[in-house]
């Protein structure tokens, strides 16, 4: 009898827990501030908790109308280039009752940080090392992502994967032909404000991050971000 007093009182406790600290998928709140960017709307919302920013593809909101974000991704962090901003904490979602919502901002997250083996196969890629200081091929980054960290470095390779404005940038996948395809060292993420298109030799210039979480379950061993298109 002591036994099943001790099972059920474990029980209703974690019941008790599950009940007071549901999955958030709907925030609804006051919009306070309005700022519009290229393809993003970010919004200052009074929720019943709390003022928090949120992150919607661009729309027409006006301030003090009542809002609902709804496939909510928390991001810590995240730093806007183009509102030169760090939001210590933003929301990520699509605003409720737009129209063509599937296509919002968590699945755009999704298909920018889609797993490598969905690239198409780009064949044999022999594209010869940058010149000058602190060049690297794609291969030597992706091995070397402890000792470059924080690192400027120059890249030189062939655009195999392109998806632009995604959270206020555009997402590059360069290969060389250095690196294995068996450790996935072959493909390195670059993040820039630069257009580019599939099949374009380019040489880059950023910063080798480590360790990145993008939320949703996406997150890199290495990545260079900040970059910029070179001559």
């Amino acid at each position: 009898m002591k036994a099943l007093l001790t099972i059920y009182m474990i029980f209703t406790s974690i019941l008790a827990y599950a009940v007071e600290a549901p999955a958030v998928s709907a925030v609804k709140g006051k919009v306070l501030e309005v700022k519009d960017v290229e393809s993003y709307t970010y919004l200052r919302l009074k929720t019943k908790d709390d003022e928090i920013w949120a992150a919607v593809r661009k729309a027409p909101v006006t301030q003090g109308t009542e809002v609902t974000i709804e496939n909510v991704m928390v991001m810590n962090n995240f730093e806007s280039k183009t509102l030169k901003k760090t939001f210590k904490t933003i929301l990520f979602g699509t605003l409720g009752g737009t129209v063509g919502t599937a296509s919002g901002s968590v699945n755009e997250m999704t298909t920018a940080h889609s797993k490598l083996a969905k690239i198409p196969d780009t064949g044999d890629i022999h594209i010869p090392k940058a010149s000058g200081p602190n060049s690297r091929t794609v291969g030597e980054v992706m091995m070397k992502s402890a000792e470059l960290k924080g690192q400027t470095v120059l890249v030189r390779g062939k655009v195999v994967k392109f998806n632009p404005e995604i959270m206020g940038k555009n997402w590059i996948h360069l290969r060389d032909g250095s690196g294995s395809v068996t450790d996935n060292t072959n493909d390195i993420l670059v993040t820039t404000m630069n257009q580019v298109k599939v099949g374009d030799v380019v040489t880059v210039k950023g910063i080798v991050r480590a360790n990145q979480d993008y939320g949703a379950g996406y997150s890199y061993k290495v990545l260079i971000e900040e970059a910029t298109l070179q001559q």
